[in-house]
């Protein structure tokens, strides 16, 4: 006998067998219940989460040979046959490369005969937004006035492209992408049936790879089983997906609290070894770090029993609240970046690397100081009005120095400063990184501050901007020194060669290339 795979083996024949659409089925029973009937639905939602399989219990609901009601019972010769994909009066048709308005206008036909076999002749179009403009104008005349034994149930992942004229003469029904509580939960009950070992902990490893999709998630389970060879482990299913223990992500974010980076880069090197995903790195990076910032400001949220809970509290107390929603930004804004990143694991390390010049323990003259520039000098308890002095005079390090760095002076009024900081920098302006500005030039100054930060067009006379445009400044004159240097004139007029811009540096060194 053939084996079966569990997406087809475990799909739901009826409805109570449905996973995590409740609000959808508690309407279609209903409906059947009380002869409801309306002649068209649509059910729109994520791949997998069981569009056609509703439409197959709703064709039985319809066509069992004991009457019309919300409970088939699953062993007339119409219920086998919709079950066996057998049935003539239910017509399947995937509209993603049955496209036209031939196909179209052949279904049309089919559909003014009686039915062969059942009460209803059902029309199950999948992918339905993929029909073409002609074939959707054809299917509406059928649509609003349908034959009363013709029954349309359409499914599609996006429904945004499905005509409104289409829309507004179905009966629509979004299904939710699936719980990774709900899939878990239900992969247990299949391996519990299947008789199958496994262990708990790999459940919620597959829900997760899932995606919110019960067909992806027995796909996964079918593979984990035969890479397991008939046992469900987690280290075996982690090992499959390429995904992180807890442990390396908390080691990684301890790392980068410490400011280790040279520990940070031999993690990142060996999950790169064990072919770990970097993308999922990232991802549950993010997770942990929400985690952290619930205990640290809505304690409650993690239960007291959580297995990591001693270790979130340890990362709790290395950051405060204000770096791990900047962690959290540059995690996601990372996994974005991968795509684009030479390869994922430069990708992963840029990251690790962002961290890593934001973080808390950083020392305000670890800034890097690529060229000399002149700083007028800022006697504490005064202010002259020259506040990149003062920014870089202040004792503060990480996002709240960049946010004094790159902040403008917009109004000073006594006590009262009024910065803005560019666009590009908007997540800077944020209130924690105000106050903790704000409480440092109180100290620095020795007095109350009112302190205000914007969003909006700075005219580059922050200390971050002045300092660029010195080195720019020096590096022009570094490669006006170039140009009239006359080994390197030679050098072009005889060998018509040319100097490389971008390679000149103002630090004595000759970066052109004949």
């Amino acid at each position: 006998m053939s084996y079966q795979v569990l997406a087809r083996k475990w799909r739901p024949r009826d409805f109570e067998a449905m996973v995590g659409q409740e609000h959808v089925v508690r309407a279609l029973r209903h409906a059947l219940a009380e002869g409801r009937l309306h002649h068209a639905y649509l059910f729109t939602g994520t791949r997998g989460v069981g569009k056609t399989t509703l439409a197959r219990i709703l064709a039985k609901c319809l066509n069992c040979e004991r009457g019309v009601g919300p409970q088939p019972c699953g062993q007339c010769g119409a219920c086998v046959e919709i079950d066996g994909g057998r049935f003539p009066d239910l017509l399947e048709v995937d509209a993603a490369t049955n496209t036209g308005i031939d196909e179209m206008r052949a279904l049309q036909e089919s559909g003014a005969y009686v039915p062969v076999r059942g009460r209803y002749k059902v029309f199950v179009i999948d992918e339905v937004h993929m029909l073409s403009k002609p074939a959707f104008n054809s299917m509406l005349k059928t649509l609003e006035e349908p034959p009363a034994h013709l029954k349309f149930i359409l499914a599609t992942t996006d429904p945004q492209k499905i005509p409104v004229t289409v829309l507004s003469r179905c009966l629509q029904f979004n299904l939710r992408s699936l719980s990774r509580q709900a899939i878990a939960a239900h992969l247990g009950r299949v391996l519990d049936a299947e008789r199958l070992p496994y262990e708990p902990e790999a459940l919620p490893l597959l829900a997760q790879a899932a995606a919110g999709s019960m067909r992806d998630a027995l796909s996964l389970l079918d593979q984990a089983i035969a890479h397991g060879g008939g046992r469900v482990a987690a280290a075996d299913v982690r090992a499959m997906l390429g995904a992180l223990d807890d442990e390396w992500l908390h080691r990684l974010l301890e790392a980068i609290a410490a400011g280790d980076g040279a520990g940070a880069m031999a993690l990142a090197d060996e999950m790169q070894a064990r072919s770990l995903s970097f993308d999922t790195a990232l991802r549950e990076l993010a997770a942990l770090l929400t985690r952290v910032s619930l205990l640290q400001l809505v304690p409650s949220a993690i239960e007291d029993d959580a297995p990591d809970r001693a270790a979130l509290a340890r990362l709790a107390a290395r950051l405060d609240p204000a770096t791990v929603q900047l962690y959290y930004q540059i995690a996601l804004q990372g996994r974005q970046d991968l795509e684009r990143a030479p390869d994922e694991h430069a990708g992963f390390l840029m990251t690790l690397l962002r961290m890593l010049a934001f973080r808390p323990e950083e020392e305000a003259d670890a800034q890097p100081a690529a060229v000399p520039v002149a700083r007028a000098t800022q006697e504490k308890g005064a202010f002259d009005g020259d506040w990149p002095a003062l920014a870089r005079a202040l004792p503060v390090t990480g996002a709240v120095r960049q946010l004094a760095l790159n902040a403008e002076l917009r109004a000073w009024n006594g006590s009262a400063f009024e910065l803005v900081v560019p666009r590009s920098l908007a997540h800077l302006a944020g209130a924690a990184y105000r106050d903790k500005l704000r409480t440092a030039l109180e100290q620095h100054l020795g007095g109350r501050i009112d302190l205000r930060v914007s969003v909006g067009e700075t005219r580059g006379t922050s200390a971050a901007a002045l300092e660029a445009g010195a080195r720019a400044a020096q590096r022009t004159e570094a490669l006006r020194a170039m140009e009239n240097d006359s080994v390197v004139r030679e050098l072009i007029e005889t060998f018509d060669a040319r100097l490389l811009e971008a390679s000149v540096q103002p630090t004595g060194r000759s970066g052109g290339e004949a």
